[in-house]
């Protein structure tokens, strides 16, 4: 695919994927245009040849194509949530004259990125109509709120102490008003339909709603909410969407990777290995020969060396823009030597670039997707990633090149028919 159409149609996803809900409501469309079956995981699978998706809870999704020849997988896992500010229930409020909303952090936000931007409303609620309750994925689009600094007049420590208090510092104004109840009109006119609906609970987050924008003198950086980790979901989509090959490509993108993953449809729950046993039970595959025989990429962003503060990266392992993406080691990644050089093959065989990133010893990283999905799935994995700047603020900035590498190396592992048998001196790596 062209640099150009790559791009936009990371735009296009970042636009959309305001919260997990919305963006695997828009993948969902992605991939029903082109011509995958849905899966519901009440129902009994009866599988084919051919191309098929599932979703958990709305907000989780596993997608797969199905060969002629079903020995292995290539799974790529992803994450489509990003921080935000949750909003607590019955939270609404008038504070001095201010219709305010009391929220929660979702995941470690950077409270000062947070400051003064434009802010949306997304997600998903529940409505009784009549007897029934009914559901609908939300996003108002239109900048709803913000969550305004107090000035440099009134707090002279302003720029010397960034220390936010989430309960205090991070509540956002809707509207002026005299009763809480406005709180309700303001959202009813966007979601009720008729008169005989009611509300009755909603999972809604507050987002940046200002566009992504690239600058530079080639126009090859991005600045944009999102970029993690929407980023990785939608590189793994478009090589997916490409990828030809004789095994199963199979491409997730899990919600609650920010607080943990460990929710029913994060990726430490069963989602992906009740997935991969349906698919193998179908073919009478054995599950544990193919897995054996199978590969993980865990995508997720890291960071770059910062311009202001090079301090805050190992000295050996810096991430630069324009350097193509990261394979990331560290202690609480899955990444070792053994398929870090079955990648590295790869990649110089395709030409891409890549560069070894680790992290401070006195700076520990996060957990990793196939590190969390691995307590479950026992694969040969790696952990993968663009380096990028400003993580978890409300706008984040990287670099266009890296994500077309990062593209093509997932592209190219999507597409690559491998045979990787292991003894004791050596492996032997050879496409089939």
């Amino acid at each position: 695919m062209k640099k150009e159409n790559l791009k936009q149609n990371l735009l296009d996803l970042i636009e959309h994927s305001t919260c997990a809900f919305t963006c695997v409501s828009y993948l969902k469309e992605i991939l029903e245009k082109e011509g995958f079956q849905e899966l519901e995981e009440q129902d009994k699978w009866d599988l084919k040849e051919g191309s098929y998706y599932v979703t958990r809870n709305d907000a989780s999704l596993i997608a797969f194509k199905i060969p002629k020849k079903k020995e292995t997988f290539h799974i790529i896992t992803t994450h489509c949530d990003t921080p935000a500010l949750l909003l607590k229930p019955k939270g609404e409020r008038v504070n001095v004259g201010y219709l305010q909303y009391n929220i929660m952090p979702y995941g470690g936000l950077l409270n000062y990125g947070w400051l003064d931007h434009p802010l949306s409303l997304a997600g998903r609620v529940f409505i009784k109509k009549g007897n029934k309750i009914i559901k609908r994925i939300v996003d108002f689009k239109k900048t709803m709120a913000v969550v305004p600094s107090v000035a440099i007049h009134q707090n002279d420590k302003a720029n010397s102490n960034l220390d936010l208090n989430m309960q205090i510092d991070l509540q956002p104004i809707f509207d002026i008003a005299k009763d809480k109840e406005d709180w309700y009109q303001l959202i009813e006119n966007e979601i009720i339909k008729d008169k005989s609906e009611k509300i009755l609970d909603y999972d809604f987050f507050l987002y940046n709603n200002q566009k992504p924008e690239v600058f530079g003198k080639e126009e090859n950086i991005l600045l944009s909410p999102r970029i993690d980790n929407i980023t990785s979901v939608s590189a793994s989509l478009d090589s997916f969407l490409e990828s030809k090959a004789n095994h199963i490509n199979v491409f997730c993108t899990f919600n609650d990777e920010e607080i943990g993953s460990l929710t029913k449809e994060g990726a430490e729950s069963d989602f992906l290995l009740d997935s991969l046993k349906r698919i193998a039970g179908a073919f009478d595959m054995d599950i544990v020969s193919s897995l054996s025989k199978s590969f993980v990429i865990s995508s997720d962003n890291t960071h770059a060396v910062h311009p202001n503060h090079k301090e805050f990266m190992d000295d050996t392992g810096c991430a630069y823009f324009h350097q193509g993406f990261s394979i990331v080691k560290e202690i609480s990644s899955t990444t070792d030597a053994y398929f870090s050089s079955i990648l590295k093959q790869i990649c110089d065989e395709n030409h891409i670039k890549y560069q070894d990133t680790t992290a401070k010893n006195d700076l520990a990283g996060g957990s990793t997707l196939s590190g969390l999905s691995l307590r479950h799935v026992s694969v040969t994995s790696i952990d993968v990633g663009l380096p990028q700047l400003a993580m978890h603020s409300s706008m984040e900035v990287c670099s266009l090149e890296d994500y077309y590498s990062l593209y093509e190396m997932m592209k190219s592992f999507y597409n690559t028919d491998m045979i990787v048998k292991e003894n004791e001196t050596e492996i032997i790596y050879e496409k089939k």
